[in-house]
């Protein structure tokens, strides 16, 4: 479960204890379709549709629309809430919800270049979805530079890449040419108490560096494939334990067949969320090498397990951890490799108290206060007006010369069909779900564990 997971059922599970009823649409995980009923009663609709490439769905358009309208009306929802750019379904539960003349808003967990093909048309994409959009929230503030990627191997000369970038909420409003005002910014948390650290789970014979990403090139898995086996040659008392699986695994199995290093490089796989605990405590340094990152919740966590975090300094990175508790490194070899040396010092010479850490982050980051933030949102947008047909119209005609066309063709069509099934299925036939009572829940379970302290 990746960070945009669990920042979904943390806000979900804090908002259903503040009063409010929460349900998450999504699509189907393998066998896992229908409805299924998580902690305190939250409500997850796993939606039969075609997965096409990494957990990514097939974009219908108006596929979605009939099961989508029946959804809400039976759940009688009033606003929704869409969040990263790369999902098919949020873009579309974003235009169906406008077209119901229901209140939407978007979290952007993402970052991305300007000058690629898929950037590009991502970033129209995101342009169409949040020209007709209530608010925005990002995870991170402002920052704008160029990012250069240098990556060095044996068997080719050095590679460099180029491109631009800046965090989370500079870069949406570049991106979908919104108004700074209506975009707001909410970081993610961490839940403390499920990331104690653990002293005694780390080998004290070994300095251990703990990887836990997704292994794909925007984590910079190319990075650390070069980077492993200088920091294992200059350190021979250093190991690490890699969490995670993606199509980079094959690099970093040839990586360690080659510098014989299976006793030193440690490859986990797929990682499950209420494990992932137990992986970080048994590190003393948490490395990441993403080459672009909204905020990564990943160093968050490490941090709070009391883990010196190593990461590349890009994108809202910079803005999570206090400079104790974290070293930058450039997304270039050379200054990654001595970033890790320098975190070696200080883990040798006991610099790094984890208790002091995990203290620290339990203050600085609560799941309740961004419930808090993110429920402000709701109230505000609540209260704004819905615009008539013509003024959406109007905002989708000012996407391009020819997007802007497409589109308003695109959410006319929407419109018509959505009066096609007013018609075909009233509102009035649809029956509603009964409300789960979180109250009577939480009653039941104390008096429950009442029963158990007196037997």
């Amino acid at each position: 479960m990746g960070g945009v997971e669990s920042h979904l059922y943390q806000l979900s599970q804090r908002l259903i204890q503040r009063g409010h009823k929460v349900i998450i649409i999504t699509h189907s995980y393998g066998n896992r379709t229908g409805v299924r009923y998580l902690t305190n009663g939250l409500k997850v609709y796993y939606v039969p549709i075609m997965v096409i490439y990494s957990e990514a769905t097939l974009p219908t358009i108006y596929g979605f629309f009939p099961i989508f309208r029946n959804i809400v009306i039976r759940e009688e929802i009033n606003i929704v809430h869409g969040h990263q750019a790369f999902s098919s379904l949020c873009h579309e539960a974003i235009l169906h919800a406008r077209t119901m003349g229901m209140k939407a808003c978007f979290t952007d967990h993402s970052l991305f270049g300007f000058a690629d093909a898929s950037s590009i048309l991502t970033n129209k994409l995101l342009k169409w979805t949040l020209s007709d959009i209530d608010h925005v929230i990002c995870v991170s503030h402002t920052r704008y530079g160029i990012l250069e990627i240098r990556a060095c191997s044996d068997n080719a000369s050095d590679s460099y890449n180029k491109c631009q970038f800046s965090s989370s909420k500079e870069n949406t409003v570049l991106r979908a040419a919104l108004n700074p005002q209506m975009v707001s910014v909410i970081p993610n948390a961490v839940v403390a108490s499920q990331f104690k650290p653990d002293p005694a789970a780390q080998d004290q014979n070994f300095i251990t560096i703990v990887v836990a990403s997704r292994l794909v090139y925007r984590k910079g898995m190319d990075l650390l494939v070069a980077a492993i086996p200088r920091i294992c040659h200059e350190n021979p008392k250093v190991r690490f334990i890699i969490g995670g699986d993606g199509p980079k695994r094959i690099d970093l199995e040839q990586m360690r067949e080659k510098y014989l290093l299976h006793d030193r490089v440690e490859l986990l796989g797929t990682v499950m969320q209420h494990e992932v605990r137990n992986v970080l405590t048994k590190g003393h340094i948490f490395l990441n090498t993403s080459l672009t990152e909204a905020f990564c919740i990943g160093i968050v966590e490490a941090a709070c397990c009391g883990l010196l975090v190593v990461s590349t300094k890009v994108g809202g990175v910079p803005e999570v951890l206090p400079r104790h508790m974290i070293i930058f490194a450039k997304p270039e070899e050379d200054d990654l490799v001595n970033a890790v040396a320098n975190a070696i010092s200080k883990i040798k010479l006991k610099k790094v108290i984890p208790a002091k850490f995990h203290d620290e982050i339990k203050e600085m980051y609560s799941w309740v206060n961004v419930a808090e933030r993110t429920e402000k949102v709701y109230n505000t947008i609540w209260k704004m007006k819905n615009p008539p047909l013509i003024e959406r119209l109007r905002r989708y005609y000012g996407c391009g010369l020819w997007a802007g066309k497409l589109f308003c063709i695109l959410m006319a069509l929407d419109y018509l069909i959505w009066i096609f099934l007013e018609w075909v299925a009233p509102r009035e036939s649809i029956e509603i779900a009964p409300a789960f009572s979180y109250k009577k829940y939480r009653k039941m379970c104390q008096m429950a564990d009442k029963d158990v302290d007196d037997s």
